[in-house]
């Protein structure tokens, strides 16, 4: 099996039985805020879109590349779609032009026969309101003797599938780095938002390792992370951090660590040459050739040494870079729609109200006034009321507020986005502030603003999910499933002190009295066992 990197959470897949096209992204992503790191702009995107199979694992903007995809990827591809509850994936592909689908089932292997062959698949399809838009998925691949794990930026919650379908896995491709706008964003202290910076960064480090250990590949490939942020307004959140042959870790509060970090925090594991999940460094046009639990080379398109100043140099490259992708960003915010002097309350009201009336769990979850300043213009968003309208006096300070450049909110209603989260916000491009904790509810309504995925998301909070089974950490009997997404507590769970800390997400919970710390609802049983 021969797999080169494309970029970001990209990857070429070449077997006897066909090839694969993963994640194919090389245009800035979200309002021109992300840019591919390292640069992918030189590979020959017509040759690596001429391909048997095509695999988009969700909808987000830096795997789903509207016009590359459009452009340059064959439209006799085979489309391996993933098992979601809304069908807005495939809909956006058949929109392209793409005709040919094999539809998957979550977890489930199959065998997908093709004239050059048969090939073993599995799409482990995440489908919470909180995954990607309505669903993320990871893929497996064997050609009978290698077999790869493609886990881009899912979050699986039981790995067990994976040996149980395929046996062992030779290669993974995995995420470690910060793909989110928290802290960076909110307005708060600079010394409360490095200290959260930093727990985020290793919080994000310790979960990818212990899917390094639970998947235990011989191969690890961090991918899937950090993109460039090359507007001047947005370089800061680029870590530049000192890396060098002498010390390699950045900015300890920069949540976009490269791969270089990741690899040294591996190695610090114990993921070195001597055990399985040695890591691996591949940039865009890295070619690795294995077999099995072989690997027979691995190939960078430039020498070694250009390899390493991407990393050891990153202010010097990100500023060339940068002036090489001036033009291209200067035409994206030329997208943008312009002022038209029109209120923007107007059109929020077409399209929230509608939205507020078909999901009163949601609503009722959020549970306050919400305040959008745009400008000059100021809009609530009062979603006990399930109205938007006008600022009132008696309103006070909202508990949650957003100040988002207008020309952002006019651009996301004229092409009627359904999905807040994956444009305005991964944009990185607007200020929060927040009185209390995370509100998960009040996210999931940006990320679904059509009836059809607002009914599927205001479903799944109602539904009742078993918490009857336990586990033991650290003196403690918790129940196993976390209360927010369901990952394995036994696998994901830190306990510190009465503290519990699940490394799926990041949530905490308050051990003695089980009351999460991180959003309102959501106990966890708890108890302490006697010694």
């Amino acid at each position: 099996m021969q797999v080169t990197s494309v970029g970001h959470a990209g990857f070429h897949i070449t077997t006897a039985a066909g090839t694969i096209l993963c994640d194919p992204w090389v245009n800035p992503a979200y309002f021109g805020s992300w840019f591919p790191f390292p640069d992918n702009t030189q590979l020959d995107w017509k040759a690596l879109g001429d391909v048997d199979y095509l695999y988009v694992s969700h909808l987000h903007r830096d795997h789903f590349d509207e016009r590359n995809l459009l452009e340059n990827v064959s439209k006799d591809a085979t489309v391996l779609l993933p098992d979601y509850p809304v069908p807005d994936l495939r809909r956006e592909l058949e929109r392209l032009g793409f005709t040919k689908f094999f539809e998957t089932q979550d977890s489930v292997k199959h065998t997908v026969s093709g004239p050059k062959g048969d090939l073993d698949v599995m799409i482990i399809a995440l489908r919470a309101p909180a995954d990607g838009p309505i669903g993320d998925s990871g893929l497996v691949v064997s050609d009978g003797e290698t077999t790869l794990f493609n886990m881009n930026d899912a979050r699986p919650v039981d790995m067990d599938v994976l040996g149980e379908q395929f046996g062992d896995i030779d290669v993974h491709l995995l995420q470690y780095s910060g793909a989110i706008w928290y802290p960076m964003v909110y307005d708060m202290p600079r010394g409360s938002k490095k200290r959260f910076a930093e727990q985020k960064r290793q919080r994000g480090m310790d979960r990818a390792r212990s899917y390094v250990d639970q998947v235990g590949a011989t191969w690890v490939v961090p991918s899937a992370g950090p993109p460039a942020f090359l507007d001047p307004e947005l370089r800061y959140l680029n870590d530049e951090g000192r890396i060098d042959a002498e010390h390699v870790g950045g900015d300890l509060s920069n949540i976009f660590p490269d791969q270089i970090t990741f690899l040294e925090e591996m190695k610090k594991a114990g993921n070195g040459s001597e055990r399985p999940g040695q890591g691996l460094l591949f940039i865009p046009g890295t070619v690795g050739d294995f077999r099995g639990t072989e690997m027979l080379s691995l190939t960078h398109p430039v020498p070694e040494d250009e390899v390493m100043r991407i990393f050891t140099e990153k202010t010097a490259y990100l500023d060339a870079f940068a002036e090489r992708q001036a033009p291209v960003l200067t035409a994206e915010k030329a997208t943008w729609a312009a002022d038209d002097g029109v209120p923007l309350i107007g059109a929020l009201r077409a399209k929230f109200e509608p939205i507020m009336a078909g999901s009163d769990l949601i609503c009722d979850g959020i549970g306050y006034a919400v305040g959008l300043e745009m400008g000059s213009e100021t809009v609530v968003l009062d979603f006990p009321n399930r109205v938007v309208r006008e600022p009132k006096g008696d309103d006070g300070k909202y508990r949650y507020g957003f100040r988002i450049a207008p020309e952002l909110v006019r651009t996301v209603l004229r092409d009627d986005e359904p999905d807040w989260v994956n444009t305005i916000f991964l944009s990185t491009r607007f200020t929060t502030w927040r009185i209390g904790g995370y509100n998960e509810f009040l996210y999931t309504f940006f990320k679904c603003l059509t009836d059809e995925r607002i009914a599927y998301a205001d479903g799944w909070f109602s539904e009742a999910h078993d918490d009857t089974a336990s586990c033991e950490l650290d003196g403690w009997e918790v129940q196993r499933r976390c209360p927010h997404l369901k990952a394995d507590l036994s696998k994901f769970g830190v306990v510190e002190g009465e503290k519990l800390t699940c490394n799926l997400h990041g949530w905490q919970w308050d051990l003695p009295t089980g009351r999460c710390l991180t959003s309102s609802g959501h106990p966890l049983r708890a108890s302490r066992l006697a010694t």
